[in-house]
């Protein structure tokens, strides 16, 4: 009799390992070469029509060259076999190929463990909420093949609900097992492909459109949590980039010093503790309300009050800080940062220059052509616009007196040009303002849509102080939010054009779940984890003890609950109870089966003695070895308890 892993694949175990394989690519796609995905997907829908057609298997030639082709490509792509990428790839041509070579169920066993090994790998590109339920979803329909392996004549049905079964007997050790397991500080394998996804953030220049181009996504820039009331929206300043060099046309950063102390005076009262959950940027700025009085750990803040991280933010972060809104800075300035803010190309802009010297004349002190500037930006009736038209080789002019167009990058450009021609320092700070208070969860969600550049101007006596141009001409991009201001053919995110009760209560709903997700699975650091083992009393736990401790203890459960499940089986096995019931009535008769004597053997000698209950034990026992040593289906159970039950010897 052949081995069981020998048999052959029938059709639907086929189909199963199809879906497995399926499943375990699908998530892999957009991270791989699209030349694979589609030989990938190609592959995988030849094998359904082989199945479905039950046309013979490829060729051992045409796997050979399919295999040689797709380890070719690989190569060239990835300049090497070996690695995560390149290992990944491997991984998918493997489960492709195998799927059209396997033939025995031993075949279909290594498919199903490349396909537990494969679904693992998509968290090496992303361990977000919707990945977690694509691998759920893979390792349910996985298991379910293990489990059709071994009898393909239960229905899917069936097999999907012993699966779910099995994962969620499961479930309480991997609960223990993420809480209690000594965690390493960063990813085991590398970051996960998602640390380095920002495809939309604030950089460390500014020139016209590069916030206005931001503003259109709808990506998360990050989450805040308030300690108490926050603060009204006018002063949710989100602190970002300082931009103090100008070329004529772009903004830059200086180098500027790093303190770990804030270079200003700390008032006494009037803070807002906050917590910030950064979304990844792969740059060093963390974000806080203007403007921070307490460090975060492993932070610093330079000269012009930027909040910095001392290496790029790659990971998911959260961090505590103390901020004081309205909080004025820089009353002892240096003298050079003083002439870097003051500083202006030689040449460029002539009509602002002019308008700037007879303010100059008008006013000897700087908070009076402050005064006057505010006031000619609310009256110059300037358009805000995510689309504004290009601009020459004198962009502030050409914004301030003939498009009139612009966002808030032209407005905190043209306003600090306009400061440092009438001689007053000014720079431009970037950042977000505003946010969105979620009601689910009480978090204040900021987006890139919310990212927004204001000014700083520095005053003799009162330090730096912020002006936001943009606030003096459309107050309600302040108040409200972008799509109260621009026009209504402005390429905003779908969500905040559209004011719809119930898909913002969805939006809400999902980005609550998200929120959770991340600060609860993805955000349990060691130092999150520290914090529970306190709060159980553990306190600074011996982690080699505490292995050894888990171990022995999990060990000591699943062979309990083992011993407990055989107990079980035995205890209440239908098959042999019924065996026994049978065997029962002839002992009754004298004839009572002996401990070394099989249901075969048993019913011959039955037989023997007693001819005219023959056909029935012979039926009795030829059905209980079916169903006790082989593969049977209920349909069979039942016929033995009906026979068991007309059995009257």
């Amino acid at each position: 009799m052949k081995r069981h892993s020998l048999l052959p694949l029938s059709p639907t175990q086929s189909w199963w390992l199809l879906a497995a394989g399926t499943l375990a690519v699908v998530p892999l796609a957009p991270y791989l070469p699209p030349w694979l995905s589609v030989a990938a997907a190609t592959t995988l829908a030849l094998r359904g029509w082989l199945i479905a057609n039950r046309a013979p298997h490829l060729s051992r030639w045409v796997m050979v060259l399919l295999v040689m082709a797709g380890t070719a490509g690989i190569l060239g792509q990835y300049r090497t076999l070996f690695g995560q990428q390149a290992g990944v790839a491997m991984l998918v041509l493997f489960i492709a190929l195998k799927l059209h070579e396997s033939k025995a169920r031993r075949d279909g066993l290594a498919v199903v463990l490349l396909c537990y090994f494969l679904s693992l790998t998509t968290f090496f590109y992303s361990q977000s909420m919707s990945n977690a339920a694509l691998l759920l979803a893979a390792v349910v329909v996985t298991t379910a093949t293990l489990a059709s392996l071994v009898d393909d004549r239960r229905t899917p049905a069936h097999l999907l609900r012993q699966s779910a079964a099995m994962l969620a007997q499961a479930t309480p050790f991997l609960l223990i097992l993420f809480l209690l397991f000594p965690r390493v500080s960063g990813p085991l394998w590398g970051l996960p492909r998602d640390a380095h996804s920002a495809l939309t953030g604030l950089s460390d220049s500014m020139a016209p459109g590069s916030i206005s181009s931001l503003s259109q996504s709808d990506a998360i820039a990050f989450r805040v949590r308030f300690d108490g009331t926050p603060p009204p929206r006018d002063q949710l300043y989100w602190r970002g980039p300082v931009l103090t060099a100008f070329d004529g046309r772009t903004w830059d950063r200086i180098p500027a010093r790093s303190r770990h102390q804030v270079p200003y005076d700390v008032p006494e009262s009037g803070d807002y503790r906050h917590e910030v959950t950064l979304e990844p940027h792969n740059k060093l700025w963390l974000f806080a309300l203007e403007l921070p009085t307490a460090l975060p750990p492993d932070s610093f803040i330079t000269d012009d009050f930027q909040l910095l991280a001392r290496t790029p933010v790659t990971q998911r972060q959260r961090y505590a800080v103390v901020s004081h809104a309205g909080h004025n800075a820089g009353t002892e300035e240096t003298r050079s940062m003083l002439s870097r803010a003051k500083a202006l190309p030689r040449t460029g802009n002539p009509r602002i220059r002019a308008l700037a010297a007879e303010w100059r004349a008008k006013h000897a002190d700087d908070e009076l052509v402050l005064r006057e500037a505010i006031s000619h930006f609310r009256h110059l009736r300037l358009t805000y616009t995510l689309t504004p038209p290009l601009l020459g080789p004198n962009p502030v002019d050409e914004f301030l007196f003939d498009t009139k167009q612009g966002f808030c990058e032209h407005f905190a450009g043209a306003f600090v040009f306009a400061l440092r021609a009438a001689g007053i320092p000014a720079r431009v700070v970037t950042g977000y303002q505003g946010g969105e208070v979620n009601p689910v969860d009480g978090y204040l969600t900021v987006r890139q849509s919310d990212a927004h550049a204001w000014t700083e101007v520095w005053i003799s006596g009162k330090g730096w102080l912020r002006i936001d141009p943009t606030a003096a001409s459309y107050p309600l991009r302040i108040e409200q939010n972008l799509a109260a201001v621009v026009p209504a053919g402005d390429p905003l995110p779908f969500l905040m054009r559209v004011d719809l009760p119930w898909l913002r209560d969805l939006r809400f709903r999902w980005d609550a779940v998200t929120n959770a997700w991340n600060q609860w699975i993805i955000g349990y650091t060691p130092q999150r984890q520290q914090e529970l083992l306190s709060r159980l009393g553990l306190g600074t736990p011996d982690w080699r003890w505490m292995t050894t401790v888990l171990s022995i203890a999990c060990g000591g459960v699943v062979l309990g609950l083992t011993l407990w499940a055989l107990r079980q089986r035995r205890r209440k096995d239908p098959v042999v109870a019924l065996w026994r019931k049978a065997t029962a009535r002839l002992a009754q008769r004298g004839l009572a089966p002996w401990p070394w004597e099989g249901p075969q053997a048993y019913a011959v000698r039955v037989a023997a003695a007693r001819p005219e209950i023959s056909a029935a034990i012979r039926d009795i026992a030829a059905s209980y070895a079916r169903l006790r040593y082989g593969n049977a289906d209920e349909s069979q159970l039942a016929a033995l308890r009906a026979q068991v039950a007309a059995f009257k010897p």
